[in-house]
């Protein structure tokens, strides 16, 4: 056992001597902890390097991954050539990224274009150093993107039967999670969250409420609100009408109407039709204008 621990004992100190050769070798990596945007507007992940100024590379190699481990994902790299005024990307690269620091210069900077929910992660950023010693440096923390978004309603539905009554469900995306609520003709509704919210990372800015209850005759509006902004839509539930023949009952009608208030504006979104047959919901039609 001794031995054993005399063993782990020295390897720690090794790699400490290692880490602190290279400290003072000059060599670091520096990001920033975290970085905000809003949803379909660039970003910029700022990354800087320094090493010492004695030393001459005939290539650097520029890596930027989400995750870490071996679950991340490669989303950009480069190789910049003595000389060579840019860094070079391969040919399939996603040109939704792009560097926007010269390596040359120490600036890795990451610029990500139309930012989208799902950009939401921890980055790292990495430079490989192609001489006769191949070098590599990494910071392990990494930079947390934090995007976000205003509220915005997906859909807007009833479901259910005559017999055990019609619910109404709101799915909202944003990011930070809109608060919902719902509002009748004349006072605030009671509704409830379905859990659970998504499967995977899209929990986090994805949800549904329902409003149990939902009478025909009756109009629903569905609010969600973040910092960032709210939005609205409302339902319209015409009541069930009678036969139009006595030969072959027609099913009633519920007329589903769905209007979204933005911050200024009032847009008209879209209108269907749901068929009742034999007490339940069969489908919906929509137009889009």
């Amino acid at each position: 056992m001794d031995a054993r621990l005399l063993c782990s004992t020295l390897t720690l100190l090794l790699s400490v001597t290692r880490a602190l050769s290279s400290a003072e070798d000059g060599w670091f990596v520096k990001v920033q902890p975290e970085v905000r945007g809003i949803e379909g507007y660039p970003v910029v992940l700022p990354c800087t390097f320094g090493h010492p100024q004695h030393s001459q590379h005939s290539s650097l190699q520029v890596v930027w991954r989400l995750g870490h481990g071996q679950g991340a994902t490669v989303l950009y790299r480069c190789t910049s050539r003595s000389g060579a005024p840019t860094c070079e990307p391969g040919p399939k690269q996603d040109q939704r990224y792009r560097l926007e620091g010269n390596p040359r210069e120490h600036d890795l900077s990451l610029r990500i274009s139309n930012t989208i929910l799902q950009d939401n992660g921890r980055y790292y950023c990495r430079v490989e150093v192609q001489g006769r010693e191949h070098i590599s440096f990494e910071d392990k923390m990494g930079t947390r993107l934090r995007v976000e978004a205003p509220p915005k309603i997906l859909g807007l539905s009833v479901e259910g039967t005559e017999q055990s009554g019609y619910r109404a469900l709101c799915q909202v995306q944003g990011s930070p999670l809109p608060d919902v609520q719902w509002l009748g003709p004349d006072d605030l509704l009671e509704g409830s969250l379905l859990r659970p919210l998504a499967q995977g990372s899209t929990g986090h800015y994805h949800t549904v409420s329902q409003l149990r209850d939902v009478e025909p005759g009756q109009q629903y509006t569905c609010s969600a609100s973040n910092p960032l902004g709210k939005e609205q839509a409302t339902l319209y539930v015409l009541p069930p009408q009678p036969p139009l023949s006595l030969a072959g009952a027609s099913p009633p009608l519920l007329l589903l109407l769905s209007v979204s208030l933005g911050a200024k504006v009032l847009l008209l979104v879209g209108m269907g039709v749901w068929m009742v047959q034999g007490g339940a919901l069969q489908g919906l039609s929509c137009w889009r204008k």
